[in-house]
């Protein structure tokens, strides 16, 4: 399987809306700037990610973003398929007519099928929230691993 650049950069974006937007709206070109996406691809991203409820706009001065809901409810999923097709491991474009070969299913067509669903039912399970504090965690374990590398050594008195 193969996630696209838009679901990759959907959850990025949504990730840095959840983190600088504390209740505020958030300007899509400061987004832009700390993710390095180009601004137009992410107006495409949020346009999509605003019709499936999952954001809110505000124009005008001061305008910008802001998560509709907190960021514990928004499912990884739900922001990948807001912005593109549905996860698909089978080559099948219709799956209850036709098949991967032909007229008839492939032999491991079952097993692709299968696997598309354990990475949906992950992505369904974890949260954007989940997201931001795992990062906040690796954030803060680093910075306490980097502290005990740079404090000073003290030898033990015998």
């Amino acid at each position: 399987m193969q996630l696209s650049s838009k679901g990759r950069y959907a959850v990025m974006a949504m990730a840095d809306l959840a983190t600088h937007a504390h209740g505020e709206t958030v300007p899509l070109a400061a987004i832009a700037a700390r993710q390095q996406l180009s601004l137009s691809y992410l107006e495409q991203l949020f346009s999509k990610l605003r019709r499936a409820g999952l954001v809110e706009s505000s124009r005008g001065p001061g305008g910008g973003y802001r998560l509709k809901s907190a960021a514990h409810g928004i499912f990884i999923f739900d922001i990948m398929r807001a912005v593109e097709e549905p996860l698909r491991m089978t080559r099948c474009h219709l799956e209850t007519t036709g098949g991967c070969v032909g007229d008839s299913r492939c032999l491991t067509h079952d097993l692709w099928h299968a696997l598309g669903d354990h990475i949906a039912g992950f992505l369904g399970s974890v949260s954007l929230g989940d997201v931001l504090d795992n990062a906040q965690a690796k954030e803060l374990a680093a910075g306490a691993v980097q502290a005990d590398k740079e404090a000073p050594r003290v030898a033990a008195a015998g």
